[in-house]
């Protein structure tokens, strides 16, 4: 994926971040539970373990994670992206995301938004994991030449 820093202004990753601390509060204040979407969807998938009463807000909120793409390029243009990854690949990285998620017992909207912001070591170990790994990933895909 390349980024068009030309057009890249901080601005929208200001208030990208500002919204989701404020969704994820909101959802804390409200609702009491945690904004850590690989959790959330767990339990969409597991739902019939899952505490039922627990299941509108999910559901709910699935759905707006999901739409608010669709309803932003109602108001705004979206920008241009383009992978040079190959779709074997990207399914790969998924999956590697999806056991890394599993193993740290969360993801990074858990752990970096909501952990982060109750101060939770556990959350503060596993976010510099994520980083960390992510970093040294990217170093060695992009000097190897393997993509």
């Amino acid at each position: 994926m390349t980024i068009d820093w030309i057009a890249f202004t901080p601005w929208s990753a200001i208030i990208g971040g500002v919204l989701i601390g404020i969704a994820a509060s909101l959802l804390a204040l409200f609702n009491g539970r945690i904004a850590g979407i690989s959790g959330i969807v767990s339990q969409l998938l597991h739902f019939k373990s899952a505490p039922q009463e627990h299941l509108p807000w999910r559901v709910l909120f699935l759905i707006g994670l999901i739409s608010s793409g669709w309803m932003y390029q109602l108001f705004f243009q979206l920008p241009a992206m383009k992978s040079s990854s190959s779709v074997d690949i990207l399914m790969i990285a998924g999956m590697l995301v999806g056991i890394g998620t599993r193993l740290g017992s969360g993801c990074t909207s858990g752990h970096g938004v909501c952990g982060l912001g109750r101060l939770s070591m556990r959350s503060l170990i596993a976010t510099l994991s994520f980083m960390t790994a992510g970093f040294v990933a990217t170093y060695l895909i992009l000097h190897s030449g393997l993509i």
